[in-house]
């Protein structure tokens, strides 16, 4: 089974529309998502327009305010504290990476936890962590999201996170052991990788390395959600070798997995801000 992400996200942003139809109907301003683009990255510039076409489709506005890689870190923060300060600004996107020599921990921290549009502010992490009420980061929302509309359980099941960035691989094992799994977090320095694997039967691989899981180490029947996302010269390619879907009871494709649902996640995050600030 291929576990696509595209059905799913249509499905959040449908109903992320008919909320924003219903509500600006009756007279209010719509939603409003700002985008923090800092130089040029070509991939980056790619991204923001996707998430702007998502965001039009379910009527939130969007605004990307482009700034200069050569730009102060203090001149980068004050543009984020005017972000923060704008009432008409719901929720606040930085665009990642950043280029060298700005601190992007600084920046994620300086985006307001109540207009954090990526779910990555410390705060929220902590939310996460305690299980409160608060916007989830994106990527690993999207991939139980994605567990979920496929029916594919994750109570009682052994799972293996392959990474572990607080954009992905920490919040992603967070999520799994809250939905009552059992959770292993391999990394670089994880010893017998192999191993873990053939005894996974959810692995989720988010390390950013072209083929890193492979059909002979996937245990028969396995659930695989490939988060990775790496450009080559022979275009995208994810963690997981494609051989792996002939043993695998399902997989996610690279591209049309979890790429959909980020986006998708993140304008319910712009949402659920911009209704809990009305």
């Amino acid at each position: 089974m291929w576990l696509l992400g595209k059905p799913v996200a249509d499905e959040i942003l449908g109903q992320i529309r008919t909320l924003v139809q219903h509500t600006t109907g009756g007279g209010r301003r719509p939603p409003r998502l700002a985008v923090v683009f800092v130089g040029d990255n070509p991939a980056s510039a790619v991204y923001i327009r996707q998430k702007e076409r998502a965001a039009r489709t379910v009527g939130i506005e969007t605004d990307v305010l482009r700034l200069d890689a050569t730009v102060r870190m203090g001149d980068l923060l004050a543009a984020i504290d005017r972000l923060n300060g704008d009432p008409t600004v719901d929720a606040i996107l930085v665009q990642m990476p950043l280029p060298a020599g700005l601190d992007a921990d600084a920046v994620l921290e300086r985006v307001g936890a109540h207009k954090d549009a990526d779910g990555l502010h410390p705060l929220n992490l902590g939310r996460l962590m305690a299980g409160a009420p608060g916007p989830r980061p994106c990527t690993p929302a999207g991939v139980m999201a994605l567990l979920a509309h496929y029916g594919q359980e994750t109570a009682g099941r052994r799972a293996v996170v392959i990474g572990r960035s607080r954009l992905v691989g920490w919040p992603a094992a967070i999520m799994l052991t809250q939905a009552q799994a059992t959770v292993t977090i391999a990394h670089s320095r994880t010893r017998e990788l192999s191993r873990l694997l053939s005894e996974a039967e959810i692995v989720v691989a988010a390390a950013g390395h072209p083929g890193l899981v492979t059909a002979e180490y996937v245990r028969p029947g396995a659930v695989v959600v490939d988060v990775g996302i790496t450009r080559t010269a022979d275009g995208l390619r994810g963690d997981v070798d494609p051989a792996v879907a002939e043993r695998a009871a399902a997989l996610s494709p690279v591209p049309g997995g979890v790429g959909p649902l980020t986006v998708a996640m993140l304008l319910r995050n712009t949402w659920e801000a911009y209704s809990g600030a009305l």
